[in-house]
C-alpha cells in the first residue's frame, strides 16, 4: 500500500528527530518503504535527511539514495566518506552504482571505486562509466542470466543458480557462444521440460530483439514499447552480450523525455524543476520569453501598416486578438499531433500527402468556424454582414497557414536533427501570431478595397 506524506508524519518525524528518538524513529519508518523514505527526505532540512540516513541499513539508504533530489543526493554524498559510498554501491546493481559514481569529482571516483570490495562488481562499474549516460551501454546493467549453447540443460541449471545470486530479477535467459556473441533465448518452459541431457542449441529460441552499446535510449525505449519488453540484451560491436536493460530504466527515460519535451513546448530551453534557483529557472525561461517579445513587436509593426485601415474600419481592430489567438492554438494542435508521431515513429507517407491532409482538415474546421463567427459576430455584435464575412474568409486563410506551418515546421526541425518539441511552444505561436495578423488584414485590404 502506498504511504501518504502528511504535514502531520513529517512533523512527527522532526520532532523524534530533534528529541533524539532514534528507536521510536526507525519503528516509525521500519514499514516504510525506501522510496517513501526518500521523499520524506526531500521534505527534511538536510541536517534531518543526513540523520536518517545514517541511522539506516546500507540495504535501505541505497535505494533511498536513487530516489532523493539531485541537490540532496549531492549533499549527502559529501557527508559520506568513500568506503561509506563504496558500502552503498555494493548494495546496487551496477547500472544503478555507476549513475550514483558518474556524479561524484575525479578524484572521489578514484577514491571509492578503490574502496569497492566485490573487484568484478568494481570492474562492471567503470566499464559502464564510459558510456554516454544517453545510449543503451550507459542504461545497461550487467547483472543477467546467460548459458552457454553447448551445454547440456542439467549443467545449465547449475550455472544459472550461481548467476541469479547476483541478479536481483530473472527478466530472461539468454544464449551465446564460445565467444560470447548473443544466439537467443532460452524459454523457461522449454529449460523445465526437456531431458537434463538435451543440449541448449537443440531448444533455444534463436529470434531475440537487442540493441547496440551505442543506441540513443530513445530508440531503445521506442524499440521496447513497441515490441512490450520488459528487458532487452544489449551486445557490443561484435555481437558479444555485454548487459541488459530493464523496465524500470526505460520508464525512466520515458519521463525524463516527456518532461524535456513538454518543457520545449512552454518555450524553456534547460533542464529544470521547480526548487532549482531564480537564476537557473531565469536562464531557462528567458529566451524564449525574448523571442515572444521580438515576435511581439514585429505583429505590433504589422498592424501599423494597417492604420488607415483600422480608422476606416475600426471594427476590424476588435477582431485582431481572436484571429491571432486561432492562429497561434491551431498551430500549436497541428504541431502537437506531428511531434507525437515523430516521437513514436508513426509518420509515414510522403510529407505532401501529410500537408493535404492538413490543409482539408483545416478547410472543414475553417469553414465551420468561420460560420459561427459570421453568424455570432452579427447577432451578438451588430457588425455588417460584409465585415462579417471579411473576417470570415480570413479567419478559414489563417486557420488553413497555421496548420501547414504547425505541420511542416516540426518535419523541417526533425530532418535537421533540431528537436521537433520546440515548434510546439512559442516558435510556433509566436510564428502564426504575425501570419495571422498580415493575412487577415491583406484580405481585409483586397475585400474593403482601402
Amino acid at each position: 500500500m502506498e504511504f501518504k506524506i502528511s504535514d502531520e508524519a513529517i512533523l512527527q518525524i522532526e520532532e523524534l528527530i530533534a528529541s533524539g528518538k532514534e528507536a521510536e524513529l526507525l519503528a516509525f519508518l521500519e514499514d516504510i518503504h525506501a522510496v517513501d523514505i526518500a521523499e520524506i527526505m526531500n521534505e527534511l532540512h538536510t541536517e534531518e535527511a543526513i540523520y536518517i540516513f545514517d541511522i539506516l541499513d546500507s540495504e535501505v539508504t541505497a535505494e533511498i539514495l536513487l530516489n532523493l533530489d539531485e541537490d540532496l543526493r549531492e549533499k549527502i554524498l559529501k557527508s559520506l566518506s568513500p568506503k561509506e559510498i563504496a558500502e552503498e554501491l555494493d548494495e546496487l546493481d551496477t547500472d544503478d552504482a555507476a549513475d550514483i559514481i558518474a556524479e561524484l569529482s575525479e578524484k572521489r571516483k578514484e577514491e571509492v571505486l578503490l574502496e569497492l570490495e566485490d573487484l568484478e562488481h568494481a570492474k562492471d562499474i567503470v566499464e559502464l562509466l564510459r558510456y554516454d549516460e544517453d545510449t543503451a551501454g550507459g542504461l545497461m546493467a550487467k547483472e543477467f542470466v546467460s548459458v552457454n549453447e553447448n551445454w547440456s540443460i542439467l549443467t545449465c541449471v547449475k550455472e544459472m543458480r550461481k548467476q541469479a545470486e547476483h541478479v536481483s530479477r530473472v527478466h530472461s535467459i539468454y544464449v551465446v557462444d564460445d565467444e560470447g556473441r548473443l544466439k537467443g533465448r532460452l524459454s523457461l518452459k522449454d529449460l523445465l521440460t526437456s531431458s537434463t541431457t538435451t543440449h541448449i542449441s537443440d531448444v533455444y529460441i534463436p529470434k531475440v530483439d537487442y540493441v547496440k552499446v551505442d543506441t540513443e535510449d530513445t530508440e531503445v525505449a521506442r524499440i521496447m514499447q513497441k515490441y512490450d519488453l520488459e528487458a532487452i540484451p544489449v551486445v557490443d560491436e561484435m555481437g558479444r552480450l555485454v548487459g541488459r536493460i530493464t523496465i524500470d530504466d526505460i520508464v525512466d527515460v520515458i519521463k525524463e523525455e516527456a518532461d524535456k519535451d513538454y518543457q520545449l513546448a512552454a518555450g524553456i530551453s534547460q533542464d529544470v524543476d521547480t526548487n532549482d534557483s531564480i537564476l537557473t529557472l531565469t536562464k531557462a525561461r528567458l529566451p524564449w520569453l525574448i523571442l515572444a517579445m521580438i515576435g511581439g513587436f514585429v505583429a505590433v509593426n504589422v498592424s501599423r501598416s494597417f492604420e488607415d485601415a483600422m480608422e476606416k474600419f475600426g471594427v476590424l481592430f476588435f477582431f485582431t486578438p481572436l484571429i491571432a489567438a486561432m492562429a497561434g492554438n491551431v498551430g500549436v494542435q497541428s504541431s502537437a499531433i506531428i511531434v507525437q508521431g515523430l516521437a513514436n515513429n508513426t509518420i509515414s507517407g510522403s510529407i505532401w500527402k501529410r500537408l493535404g491532409k492538413e490543409v482539408s482538415l483545416s478547410l472543414l474546421n475553417g469553414f465551420l468556424l468561420a460560420i459561427l463567427l459570421m453568424i455570432g459576430s452579427h447577432v451578438l455584435l451588430g457588425v455588417d454582414y460584409i465585415i462579417g464575412i471579411t473576417v470570415s474568409i480570413a479567419l478559414i486563410s489563417v486557420i488553413i497557414i497555421a496548420s501547414l506551418i504547425g505541420t511542416f515546421v516540426p518535419i523541417l526541425l526533425n530532418k535537421y536533427g533540431v528537436d521537433p518539441a520546440l515548434a510546439t511552444g512559442p516558435f510556433i505561436t509566436t510564428s502564426n501570431d504575425i501570419f495571422g495578423i498580415l493575412i487577415y488584414f491583406s484580405i481585409a485590404k483586397v475585400i474593403l478595397g482601402f
